[in-house]
């Protein structure tokens, strides 16, 4: 588009032809009041506000919704508009009530804000108050629309960000408002609680509800949130050194602009919970006493360092957090690789699946690594596979359904019934387990069309004739039975991703299955095959259910990888970090958090670190893990609550949540988000990198760290992927790394292969266990939820994780909505209501987890992820009685 030059209150200003006068002036610095605008939201036109006037015509226009023209020639200030614009919100005053003083809202409100700029006062209008009652049953959001003045920014941002539809404009005239289907209350409708529309509304007509503070808070700051691995931007509010609200940063360019999830709006209540850590404690001849931070750290050190000594480096181990700073993570793999000696490092994103992530970052040499899930709303098609983003990371499934409303195909393959799949152009309703056969006769179809990508596959692939060779042997028929999908579906499916780059969003219904490492790799051919690698729009978007997942991976918090995921086993990476370091590092591969509980239980693991994560509420078989942990000589947990884990240690340091220190976190798109610390951490806590640098001290190091910055510093140093790490607020992206040719501008480099067809034995029946429990997240919880489940206002919305069971296993099993099931497998059981739900496949049932202390872990085997033969963590066979 050209530039085009029009006149402002008699300035020249340019501005791309189809900018709208009001985006033209905003860009000039020049203000006009609005209501009902927003940058994020499609201009509405509907306050009136805005209006200027057009000096040459002399027509007074709505500025948002009027696009400028060359030479015209506009007023903003005119007296014809001051005038139009104080009528206006004197009758807005008129309806409004007088309830300032009392509304939460307070200094924020924008139409007081605009009444005063405006220099309306008192109101000379004769009033026109229009009560509606006050809804506040639901613990998330307060609606008085008596304060509402039908902007309508709600019911846009909830239909055109959030993508729910959940409220629309109701009756007419003066009787008009927002409102649910039928007139229902919020939390009787599909309404997410994202919040989105709370942060949203100009006045005090819809409010959070908080029952530890109302008003405006003292200070705004803004960071990233500490959920999921989107990565939000979000602005904490803070009075007298406590966050008392957070809301969505409401920034251009920030992965979620406006929005937010139920979690990150409304689940930060666990930062204030009395369940917090204050003060150092040591576990001294059965009784736990509080100590002074020289004692607690000098107390550590000395223990692991005897140990060390006695028993040898492989007898310690550390598990770091996927929750925790790229500096923390840094530091924490550098005091076990150069201060004790060992590789036995990892962190909780093991359990998310990395060992099979881990394949696409063999073969494709770390490439594809950044991709920004705005770019989905520019997609050809969406694949989305063993995934459910309206659940586990809600702000990505803003997108898709953006993409969709926009006209995008998206393919939906999952085993139950979800909100995508209501939206899915075509649902492959496949069998638990049976995603890499699917996947291979999607590409054996496309085959047979010849619908692939000759001159990419030529270009930059390896190996494709072969791969083509084991297609052609596959057995439809066969795979038809298996998957439960008929051909009809996958031909209809196949259609849609013909001639098309595809872009595949991967979730922990894959990474954590039995077959995760062959449906991956079946993936990965399906996407070099179409020419989908390498390409905007396109490609692997691999969900991560933790904030720092991929940041913890980069730093080196995993056993068999140094910094920058550069292998353990590679003699040069070795010898690059030995001489960085100043130290000779152990060629051993280190143990994963797995292989951790195994050692301590054979009595060879005698000290165990943990930072940030609570393995006997996320690991399976908590009991078994209780008893390994107990079985230890020492037990170091770092974290910020009170857990099932801290409650057995030895030592226990309390560090600080994301909203009490500075560092960095690196998201699912490979966006690297730098924050500030916003308040103080509670009591004697310390930000964890200040902990892991004293201990580091005490163990040998020759020198602290002191700042942040020259922690940073070095990583920006010795880590090329993050060598554009920045300072407190700033952004950067992980830099491209990969030698394959795909990756680089020239398109010279190496070839990428694909990975052999493996064609899976199908599963063995059960008579004993009939059912497959399929686990998973709820948009209320994440991951184990020993935060969220800290949150007054997650527990107060009554969710009690009800297992969900079809109606014809519910008839057969003589139960009903709302009985009490017990669920049997092989290792333990756990005991839940039931609902039934018609989207659930006969013989399957859904359990969520994080719910009644992570009970679900407890059917669950305790079993190394991506090796061959082990059955995965997201399904195990089942039986269910009635109770």
């Amino acid at each position: 588009m050209k530039n085009i030059i029009l006149t402002i209150n008699g300035k020249n200003v340019s501005c791309l032809a189809g900018t709208s006068i009001l985006e033209a002036a905003v860009s000039h610095g020049i203000k006009i009041p609005t209501l009902c605008y927003h940058h994020d939201l499609e201009p509405f036109g509907g306050c009136r506000l805005c209006l200027v006037e057009d000096e040459k015509s002399g027509r007074v226009m709505a500025s948002c919704v009027t696009p400028a023209v060359p030479n015209m020639s506009i007023r903003t200030d005119s007296p014809r508009v001051e005038r139009h614009r104080r009528n206006i919100i004197r009758l807005m005053m008129a309806e409004h009530p007088e309830s300032c003083l009392m509304c939460s809202k307070g200094n924020r409100c924008q139409l007081r804000e605009t009444a005063a700029q405006l220099g309306v006062g008192l109101q000379e209008l004769y009033p026109m108050p229009h009560y509606k009652p006050l809804e506040q049953a639901n613990p998330f959001i307060i609606r008085d629309l008596s304060k509402c003045i039908l902007c309508g920014k709600c019911i846009r941002a909830d239909h055109e960000l959030a993508v729910v539809g959940a409220i629309e404009f109701n009756l007419r005239g003066f009787r008009s408002r927002p409102t649910a289907v039928h007139d229902y209350p919020l939390e009787h409708s599909n309404c997410t609680f994202c919040g989105t529309c709370v942060s949203i509304c100009p006045t005090g007509a819809l409010a959070v509800k908080n029952t530890k503070y109302v008003g405006t808070p003292q200070r705004e700051f803004l960071s990233i949130c500490g959920f999921c691995g989107v990565g939000c931007t979000v602005s904490i509010g803070v009075t007298d050194e406590r966050m008392v609200e957070v809301n969505p940063g409401h920034l251009e360019r920030t992965v979620n602009g406006s929005t937010l999830c139920v979690r990150g709006h409304f689940a930060n209540d666990f930062l204030n919970t009395g369940n917090r850590l204050t003060i150092p404690s040591l576990r001294k001849n059965g009784q736990v006493i509080s100590v002074s931070w020289d004692e607690a750290i000098e107390f550590t050190a000395n223990r692991l360092t005897e140990i060390k000594t006695k028993e040898g480096p492989q007898s310690v181990a550390l598990l770091g957090s996927s929750k925790c700073t790229n500096e923390e993570n840094y530091l924490f793999q550098k005091i076990a690789r150069v201060l004790l000696k060992t590789n036995n490092v990892d962190n909780g994103g093991y359990l998310s699946g990395r060992s099979v992530m881990t394949l696409v970052n063999e073969k494709t040499g770390g490439g594809c690594r950044i991709n920004q899930l705005e770019s989905l709303e520019k997609a050809h098609v969406i694949f989305v596979l063993g995934a459910d983003p309206t659940q586990s990371v809600p702000v990505m499934s803003y997108f898709i359904k953006r993409a969709v409303r926009n006209g995008i195909p998206l393919i939906v393959a999952d085993p139950r019934k979800t909100e995508l799949t209501n939206v899915a152009t075509v649902w492959l309703r496949l069998l638990p387990s049976s995603d890499p056969q699917l996947i291979n006769a999607l590409a054996a179809l496309l085959l047979k069309k010849n619908a692939y990508n000759s001159s990419f596959i030529d270009r930059f692939t390896e190996g494709f004739s072969e791969y083509r060779d084991s297609l052609f042997f596959l057995d439809l028929e066969e795979i038809c039975r298996v998957t439960g999908i008929n051909v009809g579906s996958m031909d209809h499916a196949v259609n849609l991703l013909k001639g098309k780059e595809i872009a595949f969003v991967v979730g922990h219904g894959i990474f954590q299955q039995r077959y995760g490492m062959e449906s991956m790799g079946a993936v990965l051919n399906l996407s070099l095959m179409t020419g989908s690698l390498g390409r905007g729009g396109a490609g692997l978007y691999l969900v991560t259910r933790e904030n720092n997942e991929v940041g913890a991976w980069d730093m080196g918090t995993v056993p068999d990888m140094l910094p920058g995921r550069q292998p353990l086993n590679s003699a040069s990476a070795q010898r690059q970090w030995e001489h960085l370091w100043q130290t000779r590092i152990s060629p051993d591969r280190g143990l994963n958090i797995v292989r951790m509980i195994e050692e301590a239980e054979k009595g060879n693991l005698k000290a165990l670190y943990i930072m940030g994560e609570n393995p006997l509420r996320s690991l399976p078989q908590p009991e078994r893990v209780k008893r390994a942990l107990e079985r230890l000589e020492f037990l170091v947990v770092q974290d910020i609550l009170d857990t099932e884990t801290t409650r057995i240690a030895h030592v226990v340091l309390p560090g600080a949540a994301f909203s009490e220190k500075s560092g960095s976190f690196t998201n699912m798109e490979g966006r690297i988000q730098t924050f500030r610390s916003a308040v103080p951490p509670p009591g004697d806590a310390r930000p964890d990198w200040e902990i892991l640098d004293m201990l580091s001290n005490k163990l040998g190091y020759p020198r602290r760290y002191g700042s942040l910055e020259k922690l940073r510093s070095e990583i920006c140093q010795f880590i090329p992927l993050y060598g554009d790490l920045k300072g407190d607020g700033d952004v950067a992206w992980i830099k491209e790394t990969s030698q394959k040719g795909l990756f680089h501008p020239d398109g010279k480099g190496d070839l990428i292969p694909f990975s052999p067809v493996v064609s899976k034995a199908e599963e063995v029946s059960d008579k004993e266990y009939p059912f497959t429990a399929i686990s998973g997240s709820l948009r209320y919880h994440l991951g184990s939820g020993t935060r969220t489940s800290h949150s007054d206002r997650i527990r107060d919305f009554t969710l009690r994780g009800e297992i969900e069971i079809s109606p014809e296993d519910a008839e057969k099993l003589s139960v009903h909505d709302g009985d009490l099931v017990r669920v049997l497998s092989r290792l333990g059981s756990i005991e839940r209501e039931i609902t039934l739900v018609k989207g659930v496949k006969p013989g399957t049932i859904f359990i969520p987890v994080a719910f009644n202390g992570n009970d679900v872990m407890r059917l669950i085997g305790l079993v190394s992820l991506g090796e061959p033969g082990s059955p995965g963590l997201k399904h195990c066979l089942v039986n269910l009685e009635r109770v």
